[in-house]
This record gives C-alpha cells, structure tokens and sequence, in this order.
C-alpha cells in the first residue's frame, strides 16, 4: 500500500464585496476575498494538499494566474483536477483536514454545508472531510482583518 500525504498553503486578502466563497459555499461577509480565480482560499489550499501528496507541484502550476482563461474561475475546477489526476495515478483520498484562520466570518455556523460540498466535489463521505476554524489571536493580517488563511492536510492512498 501507497500512503501519501500533503500540506497546503494559501491567503487571500479582502476587498470589495458582500461575501466571501469558502469550500464552494458562499458565506455573507461585508467583504470578499481578492484572487484571480473565485478567490475560495480553502479550496485552493485543499487542492495544494492534493498535488503536494502526489509530488506534482501547485495550484499556480497547473492553473497559472497569468492566463487569462482563469480569471474569476470557480475554484472547484482546479480541486477537479487534482482529485481526477490522483485518479489517473491509482490514489484514492482518504481525508482532507482544512483549517481556516480568520477573526471573521464565523465559519462554525457554515461547517457543515462546507464539509458536505468539498465531500461531493471529492467524492468523499463526508466523515473523511474536516473543515475547521481558528483565529489568530488578533495578531498579524489575519488578526487585523485584512484576510484569510488556511491549512490543509491531504492523505491519499494506492491500494
């Protein structure tokens, strides 16, 4: 058995808006977040878990912010993508573990319908999706509210 694990990494700052799209729901905020794409940080970060455990480089890679075809695309085709390519190479996922840091929006409340949409997209039972939050205490940008963080763990396996 092939056991695969992979971190990711991503921020994106606020601007203008009334919402903010996390893990493809969108959640009312007084601002949105600033990205080339939808600018959902947590999908990105989920999809960096996903082609780090395959040693297959980054989101930016595949999905390069200076092509035009991606501008405002919905992240859930960059997530698509690594889920079809660790296919392609004989790997399930086993879970994804993502860790949002923010001071707002509340992400409890949205949980649920997060976990429950990344699952779909992933082909996953829900139990095999974490979606959780932190603060930062009010220190550095996300404490000033200036933006949104977040981690995730991806486990793929080959049987």
């Amino acid at each position: 058995m092939d056991v695969r694990t992979g971190n990711g990494f991503d921020v994106h700052a606020f601007g203008p808006g009334d919402h903010v799209v996390l893990c493809g729901v969108q959640v009312p905020h007084d601002q949105g977040l600033v990205g080339h794409s939808d600018a959902d940080v947590a999908m990105h970060t989920v999809t960096d878990a996903i082609y780090g455990a395959l040693a297959r480089g980054d989101i930016g890679q595949h999905f390069p912010p200076s092509d035009l075809q991606w501008k405002g695309a919905a992240s859930e085709v960059f997530l698509r993508h690594a889920v079809n390519m660790a296919k392609d190479m004989g790997f399930g996922i086993s879970n994804v573990d993502c860790t949002l840091i923010c001071e707002h929006p509340k992400i409890g409340p949205h949980a649920p319908a997060m976990r429950k949409k990344m699952a779909e997209l992933m082909g996953l039972e829900v139990d095999r999706v974490s979606v959780k939050a932190t603060t930062s205490e009010r220190l550095g940008f996300t404490g000033r509210g200036e933006g949104i963080a977040c981690i995730a763990t991806a486990t793929l396996v080959k049987p």
